[in-house]
C-alpha cells in the first residue's frame, strides 16, 4: 500500500512539473510570431561575366564598432531572446553548427586569402585561449608560480570588422557592383600595463558561405522594431559606415604603410572620392 501511495505521489508531481513547463515553453514574449526572417532566404548575385567586367577594384575596409552606425553589431553585448551581436552569431555557427569555415591569418598574420582552412579543435583554443598566470604571496610580494587559465574571447574584445571586397562596374548593367569577398573580427590587443599592442583579424570568413548565417540573423533597426534587417541586409545594402584602409597596388602595402593619422584618414576619402569619380564619368544619365 505504501508502494502504491509513494507511485501516485510520484506520478502527481512528475504531472504538476511537466505541466509548470509546457506553460513556460508556450509564453509568447511579444504580441504575435515572427516568422519573415526566420525563414528568410539568400537572394542570389546578378549572373556576372568577366566579359562584361570593365573595370574592378579590391578594396579593404574596417568597420568601427565605436560608431554610432554600426553599433548594431554589436550590441546587445549578451544574448536575448530574439537577437544577438554578430560575433555571437558567427561563434554559435563556428562551435555549435559547425555552418562556417574559419581560415586562419597565416605565420605572418596578415594572410586574407584563405589559405589556412582552421579545425575544430583550432577554433575552439582561438575563440577560448589559455594564458599563463602568475600567482603572488600576498605576505611577501614575491612570485611563486605560474598557472594556466583558460579565457574566452567575447563580443566585447572586437572592436572592428575588417572586409575584402571587389567594386565592379559592369558594362552590361550599366552598374557597379561591391561584392564582399571575406570578413573577419579584429581584436585589439593590450600589454600588461594597458598599453595598446595594436590590432589583430583573429581569422577570416569567406562572405558567400557566411550569408547562409547573416540572413537568419535579426538586428536591431533603430527607425521601426517591426521591419527588422537581418545582417545579410546590412552588409548588401551597406547600411553601415566604414573607410579604406588598402586599395589594390603594385606595392601591396595598405594605407598604414605609407600615412598616419590624418593623412590616412585622407588618403581613404582620396580613394573614395575617386572611384564615385569614376563612376560618375562612365555612366550618363
Amino acid at each position: 500500500m505504501k508502494h502504491v501511495l509513494r507511485l501516485s505521489f510520484l506520478l502527481i508531481f512528475l504531472a504538476e512539473v511537466g505541466h509548470g513547463n509546457a506553460q513556460v515553453q508556450s509564453i509568447l514574449d511579444g504580441a504575435y510570431v515572427k516568422e519573415t526572417n526566420l525563414t528568410k532566404r539568400v537572394v542570389p548575385y546578378p549572373p556576372l561575366r568577366e566579359a562584361d567586367v570593365m573595370y574592378q577594384r579590391r578594396i579593404h575596409q574596417d568597420i568601427d564598432l565605436r560608431q554610432k552606425i554600426n553599433q548594431q553589431f554589436y550590441f546587445p553585448i549578451n544574448q536575448i531572446e530574439d537577437r544577438k551581436n554578430l560575433f555571437d552569431v558567427i561563434r554559435y555557427a563556428l562551435e555549435v553548427e559547425g555552418s562556417l569555415t574559419a581560415y586562419g591569418t597565416g605565420p605572418t598574420g596578415a594572410d586574407d586569402e584563405f589559405h589556412y582552412p582552421l579545425s575544430p579543435t583550432q577554433v575552439d583554443s582561438l575563440l577560448n585561449p589559455t594564458e599563463l598566470v602568475d600567482d603572488w604571496d600576498i605576505d611577501t610580494g614575491e612570485k611563486i608560480g605560474s598557472r594556466e587559465v583558460r579565457g574566452t574571447i567575447s563580443a566585447q574584445d572586437i572592436v572592428r570588422y575588417r572586409i575584402k571586397e571587389d567594386w565592379i562596374w559592369d558594362r552590361q548593367r550599366s552598374q557597379r557592383y561591391i561584392r564582399i569577398i571575406g570578413i573577419a573580427p579584429v581584436k585589439e590587443s593590450f600589454d600588461d600595463d594597458g598599453i595598446s599592442k595594436g590590432l589583430t583579424p583573429l581569422f577570416w570568413l569567406y562572405y558567400p558561405e557566411c550569408r547562409y548565417v547573416f540572413a537568419n540573423a535579426e538586428c536591431y533597426n533603430i527607425r521601426n522594431n517591426a521591419q527588422r534587417r537581418t545582417f545579410e541586409d546590412v552588409f548588401q545594402k551597406r547600411y553601415f559606415a566604414s573607410y579604406i584602409i588598402k586599395e589594390d597596388n603594385v606595392f601591396d602595402r595598405a594605407i598604414g604603410d605609407y600615412a598616419r593619422g590624418l593623412d590616412a584618414l585622407l588618403e581613404s576619402e582620396r580613394i573614395k572620392n575617386e572611384m564615385f569619380q569614376l563612376e560618375h564619368d562612365l555612366w550618363h544619365y
